[in-house]
Protein backbone atom coordinates (compact mmCIF):
# COMPACT_ATOMS: atom_id res chain seq x y z
CA UNK A 1 0.00 0.00 0.00
CA UNK A 2 3.06 2.23 0.09
CA UNK A 3 1.86 3.70 -3.30
CA UNK A 4 -0.94 4.55 -1.47
CA UNK A 5 0.18 6.23 1.41
CA UNK A 6 2.43 8.35 -0.99
CA UNK A 7 -0.53 9.43 -2.58
CA UNK A 8 -2.81 10.64 0.41
CA UNK A 9 0.55 12.18 1.56
CA UNK A 10 1.05 14.21 -1.43
CA UNK A 11 -2.42 14.94 -2.01
CA UNK A 12 -4.52 17.52 0.02
CA UNK A 13 -7.98 16.59 0.84
CA UNK A 14 -10.57 17.25 -1.43
CA UNK A 15 -14.72 18.24 -1.42
CA UNK A 16 -14.68 17.03 -5.25
CA UNK A 17 -15.54 13.51 -4.98
CA UNK A 18 -14.80 12.39 -8.21
CA UNK A 19 -11.24 13.20 -8.29
CA UNK A 20 -11.15 11.49 -4.65
CA UNK A 21 -12.50 8.36 -6.51
CA UNK A 22 -9.64 8.83 -9.48
CA UNK A 23 -7.01 8.58 -7.15
CA UNK A 24 -8.07 5.50 -4.99
CA UNK A 25 -9.08 3.58 -8.05
CA UNK A 26 -5.25 4.61 -9.49
CA UNK A 27 -3.73 3.55 -6.12
CA UNK A 28 -5.75 0.90 -5.88
CA UNK A 29 -4.64 -0.46 -9.32
CA UNK A 30 -1.05 -0.22 -8.01
CA UNK A 31 -1.42 -1.75 -5.39
CA UNK A 32 -3.68 -4.79 -6.08
CA UNK A 33 -2.20 -6.11 -9.33
CA UNK A 34 0.51 -9.03 -8.46
CA UNK A 35 4.32 -8.58 -7.58
CA UNK A 36 7.78 -9.56 -6.76
CA UNK A 37 8.62 -12.23 -8.37
CA UNK A 38 4.52 -13.69 -7.60
CA UNK A 39 2.85 -13.18 -11.39
CA UNK A 40 2.67 -16.25 -13.60
CA UNK A 41 1.89 -16.13 -17.47
CA UNK A 42 -0.22 -13.71 -19.11
CA UNK A 43 -0.76 -11.80 -15.69
CA UNK A 44 -0.08 -8.36 -15.83
CA UNK A 45 3.02 -7.06 -15.19
CA UNK A 46 4.92 -3.47 -14.48
CA UNK A 47 8.15 -4.68 -13.96
CA UNK A 48 10.59 -7.73 -14.73
CA UNK A 49 10.87 -8.32 -11.17
CA UNK A 50 7.07 -8.65 -10.62
CA UNK A 51 7.02 -12.66 -13.22
CA UNK A 52 7.81 -15.35 -11.81
CA UNK A 53 11.06 -17.05 -12.57
CA UNK A 54 11.53 -18.36 -16.36
CA UNK A 55 9.03 -15.42 -17.40
CA UNK A 56 9.74 -12.21 -17.94
CA UNK A 57 7.49 -8.38 -18.79
CA UNK A 58 6.68 -7.54 -22.19
CA UNK A 59 4.46 -6.81 -24.68
CA UNK A 60 3.51 -7.01 -28.07
CA UNK A 61 2.36 -3.92 -29.80
CA UNK A 62 3.23 -5.80 -33.62
CA UNK A 63 0.21 -7.75 -32.74
CA UNK A 64 -1.88 -4.99 -31.45
CA UNK A 65 -0.91 -6.22 -27.89
CA UNK A 66 0.43 -3.55 -25.54
CA UNK A 67 -0.45 -4.06 -22.17
CA UNK A 68 2.23 -6.25 -20.48
CA UNK A 69 2.17 -9.48 -19.36
CA UNK A 70 4.33 -12.04 -18.03
CA UNK A 71 5.54 -14.08 -21.07
CA UNK A 72 7.93 -17.23 -20.90
CA UNK A 73 11.47 -16.89 -22.03
CA UNK A 74 12.42 -20.39 -20.79
CA UNK A 75 12.05 -23.57 -22.87
CA UNK A 76 10.84 -26.96 -21.07
CA UNK A 77 13.20 -29.36 -21.34
CA UNK A 78 11.74 -32.28 -22.77
CA UNK A 79 13.76 -35.21 -21.44
CA UNK A 80 12.85 -33.39 -17.43
CA UNK A 81 9.53 -34.73 -18.07
CA UNK A 82 9.76 -38.15 -20.40
CA UNK A 83 12.56 -39.81 -20.57
CA UNK A 84 14.52 -42.25 -22.17
CA UNK A 85 13.37 -42.43 -26.04
CA UNK A 86 14.80 -42.05 -28.92
CA UNK A 87 16.42 -38.81 -29.35
CA UNK A 88 13.92 -38.59 -32.79
CA UNK A 89 10.95 -38.58 -30.76
CA UNK A 90 11.60 -34.80 -29.00
CA UNK A 91 11.60 -31.73 -30.65
CA UNK A 92 14.08 -29.03 -29.41
CA UNK A 93 14.62 -25.46 -30.02
CA UNK A 94 17.43 -24.41 -32.39
CA UNK A 95 18.11 -20.47 -32.96
CA UNK A 96 19.05 -19.56 -36.60
CA UNK A 97 22.04 -17.66 -36.46
CA UNK A 98 22.64 -17.95 -32.74
CA UNK A 99 26.01 -16.22 -32.83
CA UNK A 100 24.19 -12.77 -34.98
CA UNK A 101 23.31 -10.79 -31.53
CA UNK A 102 22.31 -7.24 -31.89
CA UNK A 103 24.56 -6.01 -29.15
CA UNK A 104 27.82 -7.99 -30.49
CA UNK A 105 30.42 -5.23 -30.96
CA UNK A 106 32.14 -5.23 -34.29
CA UNK A 107 35.38 -5.42 -35.27
CA UNK A 108 37.95 -2.72 -34.09
CA UNK A 109 37.47 -0.06 -37.42
CA UNK A 110 34.73 -1.42 -38.53
CA UNK A 111 30.78 -0.76 -38.78
CA UNK A 112 29.30 -4.13 -39.32
CA UNK A 113 26.38 -4.27 -42.10
CA UNK A 114 24.49 -6.96 -41.65
CA UNK A 115 21.27 -8.58 -40.27
CA UNK A 116 20.69 -9.85 -36.68
CA UNK A 117 18.60 -12.66 -35.44
CA UNK A 118 19.32 -13.14 -31.96
CA UNK A 119 19.50 -10.98 -28.55
CA UNK A 120 21.70 -13.19 -25.71
CA UNK A 121 24.80 -14.82 -25.37
CA UNK A 122 24.87 -18.78 -26.90
CA UNK A 123 25.24 -19.31 -23.13
CA UNK A 124 22.22 -17.72 -21.76
CA UNK A 125 20.12 -19.63 -25.30
CA UNK A 126 21.24 -22.75 -23.76
CA UNK A 127 20.39 -22.08 -20.35
CA UNK A 128 16.47 -20.69 -21.70
CA UNK A 129 16.45 -24.08 -23.18
CA UNK A 130 17.92 -23.92 -26.44
CA UNK A 131 19.57 -27.22 -27.64
CA UNK A 132 20.11 -26.75 -31.17
CA UNK A 133 22.47 -23.99 -32.88
CA UNK A 134 23.31 -22.43 -36.40
CA UNK A 135 26.31 -21.34 -37.06
CA UNK A 136 27.80 -20.11 -40.19
CA UNK A 137 31.52 -21.14 -40.42
CA UNK A 138 33.52 -19.08 -42.69
CA UNK A 139 37.83 -18.96 -43.14
CA UNK A 140 38.31 -15.37 -41.98
CA UNK A 141 42.01 -14.08 -40.67
CA UNK A 142 43.72 -17.15 -40.67
CA UNK A 143 41.39 -18.73 -38.34
CA UNK A 144 37.80 -19.79 -38.64
CA UNK A 145 34.90 -17.33 -37.78
CA UNK A 146 31.16 -17.15 -37.06
CA UNK A 147 30.66 -14.73 -40.12
CA UNK A 148 26.54 -13.43 -41.41
CA UNK A 149 28.26 -12.92 -44.95
CA UNK A 150 27.56 -13.74 -48.51
CA UNK A 151 29.05 -15.70 -51.67
CA UNK A 152 30.89 -17.73 -49.46
CA UNK A 153 33.57 -14.69 -48.61
CA UNK A 154 33.64 -13.93 -45.01
CA UNK A 155 34.71 -10.02 -44.12
CA UNK A 156 35.08 -7.32 -41.48
CA UNK A 157 31.84 -5.72 -41.69
CA UNK A 158 30.25 -9.61 -41.90
CA UNK A 159 32.20 -11.11 -39.28
CA UNK A 160 31.03 -11.50 -35.65
CA UNK A 161 34.13 -13.65 -33.65
CA UNK A 162 36.26 -16.46 -33.94
CA UNK A 163 34.23 -19.85 -33.65
CA UNK A 164 36.07 -21.25 -30.82
CA UNK A 165 34.77 -18.49 -28.96
CA UNK A 166 31.54 -19.71 -28.93
CA UNK A 167 31.75 -23.71 -28.82
CA UNK A 168 33.94 -23.26 -25.56
CA UNK A 169 30.64 -21.75 -24.72
CA UNK A 170 29.13 -24.71 -25.21
CA UNK A 171 31.46 -27.02 -23.96
CA UNK A 172 31.36 -25.20 -20.51
CA UNK A 173 27.68 -25.78 -20.93
CA UNK A 174 28.01 -29.47 -21.38
CA UNK A 175 30.22 -29.85 -18.75
CA UNK A 176 28.33 -28.14 -16.63
CA UNK A 177 25.08 -30.27 -17.76
CA UNK A 178 26.19 -33.71 -17.55
CA UNK A 179 22.42 -35.01 -18.79
CA UNK A 180 21.76 -32.32 -21.64
CA UNK A 181 22.33 -33.12 -25.55
CA UNK A 182 23.10 -30.08 -27.74
CA UNK A 183 22.82 -30.23 -31.74
CA UNK A 184 24.85 -27.44 -34.32
CA UNK A 185 24.18 -27.61 -37.41
CA UNK A 186 26.71 -25.68 -39.90
CA UNK A 187 26.19 -23.63 -42.65
CA UNK A 188 30.05 -24.55 -43.99
CA UNK A 189 32.18 -22.18 -46.14
CA UNK A 190 35.32 -24.00 -44.43
CA UNK A 191 38.00 -24.37 -46.79
CA UNK A 192 41.16 -25.66 -44.37
CA UNK A 193 41.67 -28.91 -44.67
CA UNK A 194 40.57 -31.31 -41.58
CA UNK A 195 39.33 -27.33 -39.99
CA UNK A 196 36.42 -28.24 -38.42
CA UNK A 197 37.88 -31.54 -37.15
CA UNK A 198 40.56 -29.75 -36.01
CA UNK A 199 38.60 -26.71 -34.37
CA UNK A 200 36.09 -29.02 -32.34
CA UNK A 201 39.19 -30.56 -30.78
CA UNK A 202 40.37 -27.03 -29.66
CA UNK A 203 37.41 -26.07 -28.00
CA UNK A 204 37.37 -29.63 -26.43
CA UNK A 205 33.92 -30.87 -27.97
CA UNK A 206 35.74 -34.27 -29.31
CA UNK A 207 35.02 -35.73 -25.80
CA UNK A 208 31.29 -35.55 -26.54
CA UNK A 209 31.15 -35.81 -30.42
CA UNK A 210 28.49 -38.30 -31.70
CA UNK A 211 30.07 -40.68 -33.91
CA UNK A 212 29.05 -40.67 -37.81
CA UNK A 213 28.97 -44.57 -37.55
CA UNK A 214 26.27 -45.04 -35.01
CA UNK A 215 24.29 -42.35 -36.85
CA UNK A 216 21.04 -44.37 -38.58
CA UNK A 217 21.26 -43.69 -42.03
CA UNK A 218 17.88 -45.74 -42.93
CA UNK A 219 15.45 -43.68 -41.15
CA UNK A 220 16.03 -46.09 -37.86
CA UNK A 221 15.22 -44.80 -34.53
CA UNK A 222 18.34 -43.01 -33.10
CA UNK A 223 19.67 -44.22 -29.68
CA UNK A 224 17.90 -43.13 -26.61
CA UNK A 225 18.98 -40.53 -24.73
CA UNK A 226 19.31 -42.59 -21.74
CA UNK A 227 22.11 -44.28 -24.22
CA UNK A 228 23.46 -41.38 -25.65
CA UNK A 229 24.15 -39.49 -21.98
CA UNK A 230 25.61 -42.79 -20.87
CA UNK A 231 28.37 -43.15 -23.82
CA UNK A 232 28.54 -39.41 -23.66
CA UNK A 233 27.83 -39.08 -26.99
CA UNK A 234 25.89 -35.83 -26.16
CA UNK A 235 26.95 -33.14 -29.21
CA UNK A 236 25.81 -34.17 -32.68
CA UNK A 237 27.03 -32.04 -35.43
CA UNK A 238 26.19 -31.83 -38.93
CA UNK A 239 27.56 -29.85 -41.79
CA UNK A 240 26.33 -28.64 -45.07
CA UNK A 241 29.59 -29.94 -47.39
CA UNK A 242 29.02 -33.57 -47.81
CA UNK A 243 32.98 -34.32 -48.38
CA UNK A 244 33.32 -33.43 -45.09
CA UNK A 245 31.77 -36.71 -43.16
CA UNK A 246 34.33 -38.87 -45.26
CA UNK A 247 37.18 -36.38 -44.38
CA UNK A 248 36.63 -35.47 -41.42
CA UNK A 249 33.87 -37.86 -40.02
CA UNK A 250 31.35 -34.80 -39.80
CA UNK A 251 27.92 -35.81 -40.61
CA UNK A 252 26.15 -34.18 -43.72
CA UNK A 253 23.19 -32.81 -42.82
CA UNK A 254 21.07 -33.80 -45.28
CA UNK A 255 21.89 -37.66 -45.46
CA UNK A 256 20.31 -37.95 -42.02
CA UNK A 257 17.26 -35.03 -41.97
CA UNK A 258 15.04 -33.37 -44.10
CA UNK A 259 14.35 -29.69 -43.78
CA UNK A 260 11.69 -27.23 -45.35
CA UNK A 261 12.80 -23.87 -46.89
CA UNK A 262 14.40 -21.32 -45.21
CA UNK A 263 13.40 -17.93 -44.95
CA UNK A 264 10.06 -16.57 -46.68
CA UNK A 265 9.01 -19.66 -48.14
CA UNK A 266 9.14 -21.49 -44.96
CA UNK A 267 6.45 -19.05 -42.98
CA UNK A 268 4.04 -18.88 -46.18
CA UNK A 269 0.69 -19.52 -44.99
CA UNK A 270 -0.84 -23.14 -45.95
CA UNK A 271 2.72 -24.14 -47.59
CA UNK A 272 5.66 -25.86 -46.24
CA UNK A 273 7.96 -26.76 -49.49
CA UNK A 274 11.53 -29.32 -48.86
CA UNK A 275 14.73 -26.79 -49.63
CA UNK A 276 16.22 -28.01 -52.59
CA UNK A 277 18.77 -29.80 -51.06
CA UNK A 278 17.07 -32.37 -48.72
CA UNK A 279 14.92 -34.58 -49.38
CA UNK A 280 11.05 -34.34 -49.46
CA UNK A 281 9.63 -34.38 -46.54
CA UNK A 282 7.58 -37.53 -46.39
CA UNK A 283 11.28 -39.43 -46.49
CA UNK A 284 11.04 -41.16 -43.57
CA UNK A 285 12.98 -44.59 -44.59
CA UNK A 286 16.14 -42.36 -45.11
CA UNK A 287 16.20 -39.41 -43.01
CA UNK A 288 15.00 -40.11 -39.23
CA UNK A 289 15.16 -36.63 -38.48
CA UNK A 290 12.96 -33.68 -39.47
CA UNK A 291 14.34 -29.54 -38.97
CA UNK A 292 11.36 -26.58 -39.57
CA UNK A 293 12.54 -23.94 -40.12
CA UNK A 294 10.31 -20.69 -39.38
CA UNK A 295 12.21 -17.33 -39.55
CA UNK A 296 11.58 -14.45 -42.65
CA UNK A 297 14.15 -13.92 -44.89
CA UNK A 298 14.53 -10.19 -43.14
CA UNK A 299 14.90 -10.83 -39.75
CA UNK A 300 12.63 -7.94 -37.40
CA UNK A 301 13.04 -8.00 -33.57
CA UNK A 302 9.67 -6.29 -33.13
CA UNK A 303 7.92 -7.78 -35.10
CA UNK A 304 8.72 -11.49 -33.69
CA UNK A 305 6.09 -11.59 -31.20
CA UNK A 306 3.78 -11.58 -33.76
CA UNK A 307 5.33 -14.62 -35.78
CA UNK A 308 5.63 -16.61 -32.78
CA UNK A 309 1.72 -16.53 -31.59
CA UNK A 310 -0.75 -17.79 -33.48
CA UNK A 311 0.99 -18.29 -36.98
CA UNK A 312 3.81 -20.51 -35.90
CA UNK A 313 1.04 -22.93 -34.27
CA UNK A 314 -0.67 -23.04 -37.77
CA UNK A 315 2.88 -23.62 -39.17
CA UNK A 316 3.97 -26.39 -37.10
CA UNK A 317 0.12 -28.17 -38.32
CA UNK A 318 0.77 -27.52 -41.79
CA UNK A 319 4.20 -28.86 -42.03
CA UNK A 320 3.22 -31.41 -39.71
CA UNK A 321 0.72 -32.70 -42.48
CA UNK A 322 3.45 -31.92 -45.44
CA UNK A 323 5.35 -34.59 -43.52
CA UNK A 324 3.09 -37.48 -43.52
CA UNK A 325 2.06 -36.78 -40.01
CA UNK A 326 5.90 -36.62 -38.81
CA UNK A 327 6.62 -34.32 -36.18
CA UNK A 328 9.73 -31.77 -36.84
CA UNK A 329 12.27 -32.81 -34.21
CA UNK A 330 13.79 -29.30 -34.36
CA UNK A 331 12.14 -25.68 -34.62
CA UNK A 332 14.57 -23.20 -36.00
CA UNK A 333 13.52 -19.40 -35.02
CA UNK A 334 14.83 -16.26 -34.93
CA UNK A 335 14.66 -13.83 -31.50
CA UNK A 336 13.38 -16.73 -29.99
CA UNK A 337 12.14 -15.33 -26.67
CA UNK A 338 9.74 -12.89 -28.25
CA UNK A 339 6.18 -13.60 -28.45
CA UNK A 340 3.07 -12.47 -26.95
CA UNK A 341 2.77 -14.85 -24.03
CA UNK A 342 3.33 -18.19 -24.52
CA UNK A 343 5.49 -18.28 -28.53
CA UNK A 344 7.81 -20.38 -29.33
CA UNK A 345 8.05 -22.42 -25.91
CA UNK A 346 4.39 -23.09 -25.66
CA UNK A 347 4.40 -24.55 -29.02
CA UNK A 348 7.10 -26.78 -28.47
CA UNK A 349 5.10 -28.42 -25.24
CA UNK A 350 2.75 -28.65 -27.68
CA UNK A 351 4.59 -30.28 -30.14
CA UNK A 352 6.57 -32.84 -27.23
CA UNK A 353 3.03 -33.88 -25.39
CA UNK A 354 1.23 -35.97 -28.44
CA UNK A 355 4.55 -37.71 -29.58
CA UNK A 356 6.04 -38.53 -26.11
CA UNK A 357 2.63 -39.38 -23.89
CA UNK A 358 -0.33 -38.89 -26.32
CA UNK A 359 -1.59 -35.73 -24.40
CA UNK A 360 -1.98 -32.22 -25.91
CA UNK A 361 0.79 -30.53 -24.13
CA UNK A 362 3.83 -31.55 -22.40
CA UNK A 363 2.69 -30.23 -19.06
CA UNK A 364 -0.17 -32.96 -18.74
CA UNK A 365 1.92 -36.07 -19.11
CA UNK A 366 2.60 -38.11 -16.07
CA UNK A 367 5.78 -39.92 -15.97
CA UNK A 368 5.23 -43.97 -15.60
CA UNK A 369 1.67 -43.61 -16.83
CA UNK A 370 0.28 -44.90 -19.45
CA UNK A 371 0.43 -43.31 -23.20
CA UNK A 372 -2.30 -41.01 -23.34
CA UNK A 373 -3.01 -40.70 -19.85
CA UNK A 374 -2.64 -37.06 -19.37
CA UNK A 375 -3.29 -34.64 -16.89
CA UNK A 376 -6.36 -31.97 -16.41
CA UNK A 377 -4.00 -29.16 -17.15
CA UNK A 378 -5.36 -25.25 -16.48
CA UNK A 379 -4.45 -23.02 -19.24
CA UNK A 380 -3.16 -19.46 -18.54
CA UNK A 381 -5.80 -16.81 -18.87
CA UNK A 382 -4.68 -12.73 -19.19
CA UNK A 383 -5.44 -11.06 -16.05
CA UNK A 384 -7.50 -8.09 -16.22
CA UNK A 385 -5.27 -4.53 -17.20
CA UNK A 386 -3.84 -2.49 -14.93
CA UNK A 387 -2.27 0.74 -14.70
CA UNK A 388 1.10 1.54 -15.86
CA UNK A 389 1.35 -0.38 -19.68
CA UNK A 390 3.54 2.44 -20.57
CA UNK A 391 5.96 1.15 -18.59
CA UNK A 392 6.68 -2.18 -20.57
CA UNK A 393 9.77 -4.46 -21.62
CA UNK A 394 9.71 -5.30 -25.06
CA UNK A 395 13.38 -6.47 -25.27
CA UNK A 396 15.30 -9.46 -23.88
CA UNK A 397 16.32 -11.02 -20.52
CA UNK A 398 19.37 -12.72 -19.00
CA UNK A 399 17.81 -15.28 -16.94
CA UNK A 400 20.20 -15.89 -14.07
CA UNK A 401 20.65 -16.42 -10.76
CA UNK A 402 21.48 -12.96 -9.76
CA UNK A 403 19.88 -9.47 -11.10
CA UNK A 404 19.24 -10.42 -14.70
CA UNK A 405 20.78 -7.91 -17.33
CA UNK A 406 18.43 -6.43 -19.68
CA UNK A 407 19.03 -5.23 -23.19
CA UNK A 408 17.18 -2.82 -24.94
CA UNK A 409 17.14 -2.11 -28.98
CA UNK A 410 17.15 1.46 -29.92
CA UNK A 411 13.43 2.79 -29.74
CA UNK A 412 12.44 0.21 -26.87
CA UNK A 413 10.82 1.13 -23.55
CA UNK A 414 12.59 -0.02 -20.62
CA UNK A 415 10.35 -1.49 -17.59
CA UNK A 416 10.49 0.98 -14.87
CA UNK A 417 9.94 -0.16 -11.22
CA UNK A 418 9.17 3.12 -10.38
CA UNK A 419 7.48 3.75 -13.46
CA UNK A 420 3.54 3.76 -11.45
CA UNK A 421 4.46 5.75 -8.69
CA UNK A 422 5.81 8.31 -10.42
CA UNK A 423 2.45 9.06 -12.57
CA UNK A 424 0.69 8.59 -9.26
CA UNK A 425 2.53 11.41 -7.75
CA UNK A 426 3.16 14.09 -10.74
CA UNK A 427 -1.27 12.99 -10.93
CA UNK A 428 -1.42 14.15 -7.07
CA UNK A 429 1.13 17.22 -7.52
CA UNK A 430 -1.02 18.43 -10.34
CA UNK A 431 -4.79 17.90 -8.47
CA UNK A 432 -2.44 19.55 -5.70
CA UNK A 433 -1.80 22.54 -7.86
CA UNK A 434 -5.35 23.18 -9.12
CA UNK A 435 -7.58 22.22 -5.89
Amino acid sequence: MSACISCFCLCRATPVVHLTLLLLSLCFSISSSCSNGNCQALDSCSTATDCAPGLYCGNCPASGKTQPICTRGQATIPTSVINGLPFNKYTWLVTHNSFSIVDAPPLPGSQRLTFYNQEDSVTNQLRNGVRGLMLDMYDFNNDIWLCHSFRGQCFNFTAFQPAIDTLKEVEAFLSQNPTEIVTIIIEDYVRTPKGLSTLFANAGLDKYWFPVSKMPKKGEDWPTVTEMVQENHRLLVFTSVAAKEEEEGVAYQWRYMVENESGDPGVKHGSCPNRKESKPLTSKSSSSLFLMNYFPTYPVERDACKEHSAPLAEMVGTCLKAAGNRMPNFLAVNFYMRSDGGGVFEVLDRMNGPVLCGCSTISACQPGAAFGSCRNVALPTRSPATVGSSGSFTGSVQFSKSQSHIHSPSGIILSLPWLPLMISMVLCHKLSAIL
